[in-house]
């Protein structure tokens, strides 16, 4: 038994020492010792912005240096206990290794799955944005599902919320909505929702109690402070209107006249906030998610352009949604590009999306079939 638990730590020590380069740990360890040589200097306080952005990067890679240090550690430790227990054949030690070898395994998978959030914007909040498809006020519910869905995930993760534009539907639910999710790493986990979700039910607004296939559309963007990077915007490409919020946006939105709409003329891209107290900050909220967006639209242009180059060609459409959501005739949450599934769509509606999530960001792919 103390083989299979030796063979066990061995491979989770490789594991750890590839870690070791692909977190770059002794470059970092090295940056770090100069960026606090720095912070010591008496004149580090004279930008405070660039201050705080340096001892920002400092702590993100004392993160990654201390989690792997700590993984090295307990490896260490585990293989000493084999050696004081495995002459002996301590069954109390064999326990205690066996125990001690699935918590570092957990930590090392932890830590590789971080690894994938290595993008220059993974660590960053998010902006997203739930828009109905065609169909109503059934796609128009069902966009509201969805906000309460990622709502109680951000909740889940410990991220802060805030709704920044809320769109009521006609009847009931949402046409459109955005918000804001502030936390390590909101848009490096909420990217993997970006595309199309479709849900099949029993509609509630059918007499006939009809099956109903309903769409909605889920963008994902990064929060893009200005310093961060070169999107040059400008005021007369800009149309901006100001309007009274209405709606039932309950708590969510201000009903006074503050609110903000920014048409940016050259791309068409439209954005608002009736979120803040005051016309300047619904209009600060307005530009940071139109830079978001800005952003977005410059990627999505240069892998078109990529793409186009390699000869790929990517569906896109009504018909290529990421996930199926089926609440009728039978119980199922698929996700098309991984094939992961769930048969507990409650959960999944009240937020228990990181069994989908993990497995697309880990690169994960399994043979689909649609439902």
């Amino acid at each position: 038994m103390f083989r299979e638990e030796i063979a066990k730590v061995e491979g989770l020590a490789e594991r750890i020492n590839k870690l070791r380069g692909s977190l770059d740990v002794d470059n970092k360890k090295e940056q770090m010792q100069e960026l606090e040589e720095l912070t010591n200097r008496p004149d580090f306080w004279n930008d405070a912005d660039k201050a705080q952005k340096i001892l920002k990067n400092r702590m993100a890679m004392e993160k990654d240096v201390t989690t792997w240090e700590a993984l090295d550690r307990q490896a260490r430790d585990i293989r000493e206990l084999i050696e004081l227990g495995s002459e002996e054949e301590d069954e109390a030690t064999l326990a205690e290794v066996a125990a001690m070898n699935g918590e570092l395994e957990n930590g090392v998978t932890q830590a590789e799955f971080r690894r994938m959030l290595s993008g220059p914007h993974d660590s960053s909040g998010a902006f997203v944005s739930i828009n109905a498809g065609a169909g109503g006020t059934e796609s128009q519910d069902w966009a509201e599902m969805l906000l309460r869905m990622y709502l109680r995930y951000c909740e889940k993760k410990g991220w802060k919320t805030e709704i920044t534009d809320f769109q009521a539907g006609e009847e009931a639910g949402v046409k459109g909505v955005t918000f804001a999710a502030t936390g390590e790493f909101a848009y490096g986990y909420l990217k993997a929702e970006a595309g199309i979700h479709r849900l099949v039910r029993i509609s509630p607004f059918d007499s006939n109690a009809r099956r109903h296939t309903s769409f909605a559309s889920v963008f994902v963007f990064p929060v893009i402070e200005e310093e961060d990077i070169d999107i040059k915007i400008s005021e007369s490409d800009l149309r901006i209107d100001t309007y009274r919020s209405s709606g039932s946006g309950g708590q969510h939105v201000n009903t006074t006249d503050s609110a903000i709409r920014i048409t940016h003329l050259p791309t068409g891209i439209v954005v608002a906030c009736q979120s803040e107290r005051s016309q300047h900050m619904n209009k600060a909220t307005a530009m940071k998610v139109l830079r978001s967006k800005l952003y977005e639209l410059e990627l999505r242009e240069r892998e078109a352009k990529a793409a186009d180059i390699a000869g790929e060609k990517k569906e896109i459409g009504w018909g290529s949604q990421i996930r199926s959501y089926v609440l009728h005739p039978y119980k199922m949450v698929k996700d098309l590009r991984t094939g992961v599934e769930s048969g507990n769509p409650d959960a999944v509606l009240d937020g228990s999306l990181e069994e989908f999530v993990v497995p697309y960001l880990m690169g994960v792919r399994r043979e689909t079939k649609d439902i």
